[in-house]
């Protein structure tokens, strides 16, 4: 079966070879926002054969595509996720770099606002928060 990336490299007329394809399904079938070392790893257990120069290329090639968007979520390394149909927000846990994605039309409608009260017409954001469980925190003020 094609997965959603490999649907979209074609649709967008990219060449796709057997290890394109690899690479592709493994973003599609990531739950989370890997690097390019952990799409590294797991296209490896597919075909042993690709490279960590191919997944590099193959990484870049569908980013100018827009096919994937790029993250830096403060950690040092690029972090990649399928080009969302819908927008959305992230809430990066720095205690397990855990990325939690959300929507909350509060949010949305304030940006708006801040916007249009500024004179200007909001064509797009990214809105990356950064937070430690509460548990912890409350642990650290005894």
């Amino acid at each position: 079966m094609i997965s959603r990336l490999e649907k979209l490299c074609l649709e967008k007329g990219l060449k796709m070879t057997e290890q394109r394809r690899v690479i592709a399904r493994v973003l599609s079938d990531a739950e989370d926002h890997p690097d390019v070392e952990q799409l590294y790893r797991r296209a490896t257990r597919i075909d042993s054969g690709i490279s960590l120069a191919t997944v590099y290329r193959t990484v870049k090639l569908f980013e100018e595509a827009s096919i994937l968007e790029r993250h830096d979520f403060g950690d040092g390394r690029a972090r990649y996720e399928e080009s969302p149909e819908s927008h959305h927000d992230h809430l990066i846990d720095l205690h397990s770099g855990k990325v939690i994605e959300f929507t909350n039309e509060e949010i949305e409608k304030l940006q708006q606002r801040v916007a249009t009260q500024l004179g200007y017409k909001l064509i797009g954001h990214r809105l990356e928060l950064y937070a430690v469980p509460i548990v912890e925190t409350a642990a650290k003020k005894r």
